[in-house]
């Protein structure tokens, strides 16, 4: 992927900055360029590694209770500077294990929402294995209305389709159960909003479905406001964890385990990468100007090199482009937005 910069804030995440730059020399030996926005001294290990330039931004407001105030009044935070160069266009793509407020904040101030755009979503697929299913909204709106939640399913629409290459994605409403009538004053009304537009054949929906539905088969995009996406999927990689711990600890029980563990060492493999958070690399935060990924902080250098990569790849694959020009075509557009000061609601 020649010719892409990520512009990554390091602070934040649960391993410290150091951890985030082990992540990033792995990612820059793939041709990636980096730029490091953190503690210089902390990340010292990727000081003078080809493709990584560090940027000593100490100050984090990872843990600011009021994330749009304190990236107004914070310019020389890392997460600003590194949201400041994607949106000057000095990096490509925005990648942030901190609190998905603060940098969801930063991105609307300094990289702006797309135009037409109600609201940015984060857009994750799922740790199935077999099946790709996209989910959003995982985080980046606790409080929405119903013409947002269209919004978001035409997003992951376009992104399962542009992106992933799904033909004729389905797409669902999460819910408490499969009938109209079901869920929230929110749910009933978007799901109706939704029925309009699938009328229209513009959209292929296919109704609500139930958490039991999330890991696979009835949709190939669920869509749900980012306070019930957040713990469904928060859900979904606790319980991947601990099969991944079941499973590891099964197959060290016995020197008979041990045997066996060995000769399905490959097809664990596989099965551990499928369903570990790490793998995919995190969120894409779809909405934006210019691309960001959201990454966990509590993720290893494993899951921060995976998180660049994707970014890089997202930029390569023109995910802001394609997923903009599928929602033109499919008339999913609001007005342009206007750049004041935006509203920002996180879980």
């Amino acid at each position: 992927m020649p010719d892409v910069t990520i512009a990554v804030d390091a602070n934040g995440a649960d391993l410290g900055p150091a951890e985030v730059a082990a992540g990033a020399i792995t990612a820059a030996a793939t041709g990636i360029r980096v730029v490091l926005f953190g503690p210089a001294e902390a990340m010292a290990g990727a000081r003078g590694v080809p493709g990584i330039e560090i940027v000593d931004a100490p100050v984090s407001i990872a843990k600011a209770p009021d994330p749009a105030s304190a990236v107004r009044s914070t310019p020389e935070a890392s997460i600003v500077q590194a949201a400041r160069a994607v949106g000057a266009g000095e990096a490509d793509a925005l990648v942030s294990g901190g609190s998905t407020g603060t940098a969801l904040a930063a991105a609307l101030f300094n990289v702006k929402r797309d135009r037409g755009i109600h609201r940015p979503a984060l857009a994750v697929p799922l740790p199935v294995p077999g099946q790709s299913v996209t989910f959003l909204d995982v985080g980046a709106n606790a409080e929405v209305r119903p013409e947002h939640l269209v919004q978001f399913a035409f997003m992951g629409a376009g992104l399962a389709s542009a992106v992933l290459g799904v033909a004729d994605p389905r797409v669902a409403l999460l819910s408490i159960g499969e009938e109209a009538v079901k869920g929230n004053q929110l749910v009933r009304e978007a799901h109706a909003l939704l029925l309009e537009r699938a009328a229209g054949g513009g959209l292929n929906f296919v109704g609500n479905v139930e958490g039991n539905d999330l890991t696979g088969g009835p949709a190939d995009v669920i869509v749900a406001d980012g306070f019930s996406g957040n713990v469904a999927l928060k859900t979904i990689e606790g319980t991947s964890q601990a099969v991944l711990s079941a499973v590891r600890a099964a197959a060290l029980s016995s020197p008979r385990a041990k045997l066996g563990g060995l000769l399905l060492r490959g097809a664990l493999q596989a099965f551990r990468d499928q369903i570990d958070p790490e793998a995919s690399g995190g969120a894409y935060l779809l909405g934006l100007r210019r691309l960001g990924v959201v990454p966990h902080g509590r993720f290893t250098r494993r899951g921060f090199s995976q998180a660049i990569v994707l970014a890089a790849r997202g930029v390569d694959q023109d995910v802001v482009g394609r997923t903009h020009r599928a929602l033109e075509d499919a008339g999913a557009l609001r007005g342009a937005p206007s750049d004041a000061a935006p509203s920002v609601s996180t879980p």
